[in-house]
């Protein structure tokens, strides 16, 4: 990857991409880019190549920096970009200053190599102006939310070219809120606009801009093969036998993550189920995780007995007993990961009713039953809780059980619950969803370990899903005895 004389001048060349995937990086328009997308792909060497080339074109109003979430994960692409700016043959060499860990280069351009190991740390970048802004191995942040503030950063008096990379791997925290913005969008390589609403001056107004998705795999780099050879090998090792996580690595299958809650008892084609008439004598609940400024997550679930349901293109099935079916979702978000739609109680409930009423009439619902909900919204605050202020519009609310360690007793019961469902005939109560619960889908199979706890979820990702779904599967395993309804 690095360069020296091309022998056709007396111009040294630092860097020059490899055909494939690092040129098209260095070819695309596009201002936003993911770049990257399974191990041994090139990411480190292509993104500081790319800013060589922003500092060859604009000088002195070249002024980069790049992210990763602590000191110690940027040492090596540190010494990275001292390998390739400060060759001592090099005549425009930059020189390195390792107090302020900043590369200055000859012509004035600067770029700067800076932790963001917590969402408040952004903040520390307000008023900074940077023509090149790149966060390496994005998949390390659970949430978008202090990329996205540098995103204010991103300016020049100089009116030049300016670029956003990230580069990153299938699978960490980071994993859902990078699909959603780069993977599920477009296919690679295709462009998508990305449109934002708000509101200036009592007016709204409508912002957008273009998104790329460029994928670079080990076989796209040839160098790091010709050098070592043995490297796929040695991944192949480091995979002990999980196909899944060699695809991941290998291929960057953004479908399939390592280190899940849930992947290794997830199975879409045994889980997801087409829409289904409810017999009469299933009862249909309703639970509640709040969310503001965080989503909130509203699911609607059938309990099975042991009466048949007619299955869409013939035949039926018997579903054990306590089985719990996902029939709908309300997952409160706007659009943006983990980020909440800050309703009134009045909208919430009239739209809850909605909602409702679509599902009650797609699956032949009479009556939804309360049924669990997060115990903060049972907090009095100022006389009144969320729960009293629901009541009060006719949804009521019991309160989940929680306690120490309650979440991985949740975790638990639903992995035994999705493993059930895989098994013919089952033997035990399962756990499955409907094809529209579409936010489950989503989420829940993807859904991290806390690095600090395995037994837990990564409480920094998106697990507002999670937390309703383990409401139900406790509270129901705790609470309710299922018995054929006589007479409706």
């Amino acid at each position: 990857m690095r360069c020296d004389d091309d022998g056709m001048s007396d111009r040294f060349i630092r860097f020059r991409a490899q055909p494939g995937q690092q040129s098209a990086l260095f070819e695309c328009p596009v201002q936003d880019i993911l770049f990257g997308g399974a191990r041994g792909g090139g990411k480190s060497y292509g993104v500081l190549g790319h800013y060589d080339h922003h500092q060859a074109e604009f000088g002195r109003h070249a002024k980069g920096i790049l992210f990763r979430r602590t000191y110690p994960e940027l040492e090596d692409i540190m010494a990275k970009a001292q390998e390739i700016f400060c060759q001592p043959q090099d005549p425009n060499r930059a020189s390195w200053n390792i107090t302020r860990k900043t590369m200055s280069f000859p012509n004035g351009a600067s770029l700067k190599f800076r932790p963001l190991d917590k969402d408040r740390d952004a903040d520390h970048y307000q008023g900074h102006e940077y023509s090149w802004i790149c966060i390496e191995e994005a998949g390390h942040f659970p949430s978008p939310v202090p990329i996205d503030k540098l995103r204010a950063c991103l300016r020049s008096t100089a009116g030049i070219k300016l670029w956003f990379l990230l580069t990153a791997n299938p699978g960490g925290p980071g994993h859902n809120w990078l699909k959603t913005q780069y993977i599920d969008p477009a296919q690679p390589e295709q462009v998508h606009t990305v449109t934002r609403d708000f509101s200036f001056g009592g007016r709204k107004k409508t912002v957008s801009w273009d998104r790329v998705y460029i994928p670079s795999t080990v076989f796209d780099n040839k160098i790091l093969l010709e050098k070592d050879p043995g490297y796929i090998g040695n991944l192949v090792a480091s995979a002990g036998g999980q196909e899944w996580l060699l695809k991941a690595w290998l291929e960057g299958d953004w479908d399939i993550v390592a280190g899940g809650m849930f992947d290794d008892v997830w199975d879409a084609e045994k889980h997801i189920l087409p829409p289904l008439k409810i017999p009469s004598d299933w009862r249909v609940y309703r639970a509640f995780d709040w969310g503001s400024s965080k989503p909130f997550s509203v699911g609607w679930w059938a309990v099975t007995t042991k009466s048949a349901v007619d299955m869409p293109g013939g035949g039926f099935r018997v579903f054990h007993p306590g089985t719990l079916i996902r029939l709908g979702e309300w997952y409160g978000w706007n659009g943006t990961p983990n980020t909440g739609l800050r309703l009134l109680e009045s909208e919430f409930i009239s739209q809850l009713f909605e909602r409702e009423k679509m599902i009650k009439k797609k699956y032949g619902v009479d009556r939804v039953l309360d049924g669990p909900a997060d115990s903060s919204i049972f907090t009095v605050s100022d006389g009144e809780s969320i729960a009293d202020k629901h009541e009060k519009r006719g949804v009521s609310w019991v309160m989940a059980k929680k306690g120490p360690g309650s979440r991985v007793h949740a975790w638990q019961e639903m992995r035994q619950m999705l493993a059930n469902a895989k098994k013919n005939p089952m033997e035990d109560r399962g756990l499955f969803v409907t094809e529209d619960c579409l936010q489950f889908r989503r989420l829940v199979p993807t859904m991290q370990r806390d690095p600090n706890n395995l037994d837990d979820i990564d409480t920094r990702g998106e697990d507002h899903i999670c937390d309703e779904t383990g409401y139900m599967a406790r509270w129901h395993q705790d609470y309710i005895k299922v018995v054929p309804i006589v007479g409706i």
